[in-house]
């Protein structure tokens, strides 16, 4: 409704008769809410179901000077109140969790209500029906700016909470990864509107495409700030998962059909920065076209490669014996050594995995002989060994 509304002409008699029925018409209304949308029978009972009728009253009131006496809805002080009731109704029920569908309907249902009850007032005192279209014309009007204002108040609210949701729930990824205090990490949950799980579990996602697994996560998921995470080779969301750790574990993983993701281990809620730092870790090992990745499977690689000087270091001590080999013979030695290495020794494995005859297999680990003398009787030169070539590429380290 912009401006003045037009003067309804009431006859005193119904006009009074109007503002007399109010408490009851409230209590009416609230009782049809009630029958009509059941999310509300719990809130509006008790002292919560006279305030509620309080409200309703207020706003009827509110239409009888709107209409009777032409007041300006946007300045009236006698009109203000219901105007901003209805935009606090709409708040509360914002953090009430329910929806607008529920408070619309609720409002549809008061203005039947409503216009059942003035209409059958302004019968009984002879209202002639061009006045009564006018009237139901300003009664259905109010009830849509009350409504809108409601709504208004319901989306501003949730912008206001899910913001200020969102904010603690950074604050406390922030606090998982800098080992806070379970006290203070229990208070940041509390304020962030977020239940602990049993487990929780960081995945790495190719940044951008966080959308496309979104429908498979919890409601819980957090999101770990960019600034939270070392730089990285590639550019990666990171997400805290709850409780798909154990069985849940492979579902889970089946689930997600973005390539170049990385799942890390399922750990406690509390300790979820270890899994964070897995991830980040197993990034190396997967290339952002690459089908998912779960670190659960690749754990040598890990292992091998926690510490990439000291790898270095140590192939370079193992391979020094070939040292002044030609690269071409340096590398096929390299590759038979690690494959004699992960078959233990057996000859005919050997040859089928490097796909040559078992005479080049045994020529070969001739010259392996000379180079390396005992030392290949040697268990902690095998252990060295089998640690420095397991995971490489012969051909990286011709």
């Amino acid at each position: 409704m912009n401006g003045n509304p037009p003067r309804l002409e009431l006859p005193e008699p119904a006009l009074a008769a109007m503002w007399g029925s109010l408490p009851t018409l409230a209590e009416r209304t609230v009782a049809a809410v009630v029958a009509a949308v059941p999310s509300y029978a719990d809130a509006f009972s008790g002292p919560m179901g006279r305030t509620i009728e309080t409200a309703v009253e207020q706003a009827l009131a509110g239409f009888l000077r709107l209409t009777a006496e032409g007041a300006d809805p946007d300045s009236s002080p006698g009109i203000k109140p219901a105007l901003d009731g209805a935009y606090v109704l709409g708040q509360g029920e914002a953090r009430q969790g329910r929806s607008t569908d529920v408070l619309l309907a609720a409002y549809r249902v008061g203005a039947r209500t409503a216009w059942r009850e003035l209409s059958a007032v302004a019968v009984a005192h002879g209202v002639l029906a061009e006045t009564l279209g006018v009237f139901a014309e300003l009664v259905f009007a109010y009830i849509d700016r009350l409504s809108a204002l409601s709504v208004a108040g319901h989306v501003d609210e949730l912008a206001k909470t899910g913001l200020a949701r969102q904010r603690q729930r950074e604050r406390l990824v922030r606090q998982l990864l800098a080992g806070a205090s379970l006290e203070e990490l229990q208070m940041t949950a509390e304020r962030a509107g977020w239940t602990p799980p049993l487990t929780l579990t960081a995945i790495a996602v190719n940044r951008g495409h966080e959308g496309s697994i979104a429908a498979t996560l919890d409601p819980r998921t957090l999101e770990a700030p960019e600034d939270t995470v070392e730089p990285l080779r590639r550019p990666v969301t990171v997400l805290l998962v709850p409780d798909v750790g154990g069985g849940a574990r492979s579902g889970f993983i089946d689930s997600i059909g973005t390539s170049g993701t990385v799942i890390g281990p399922a750990r406690p809620w509390l300790n979820v920065e270890a899994s964070v730092r897995r991830v980040l870790r197993a990034l190396e090992l997967s290339n952002q076209s690459d089908a998912p990745l779960d670190t659960d499977h690749r754990l040598a690689d890990l292992v091998v490669r926690a510490d990439r000087e000291a790898l270095a270091d140590l192939q370079q001590r193992v391979l020094a014996p070939m040292r002044h080999l030609r690269p071409r013979t340096r590398e096929k030695l390299i590759e038979t050594l690690r494959t004699w290495l992960l078959h233990q020794g057996r000859r005919d494995m050997i040859a089928g995995a490097l796909f040559v005859h078992p005479q080049t297999v045994r020529y070969r680990l001739e010259q392996l002989q000379e180079l390396y003398g005992d030392k290949l009787r040697e268990p902690n030169t095998i252990m060295e060994m089998t640690i420095a070539l397991a995971t490489a590429d012969p051909s990286d380290l011709s």
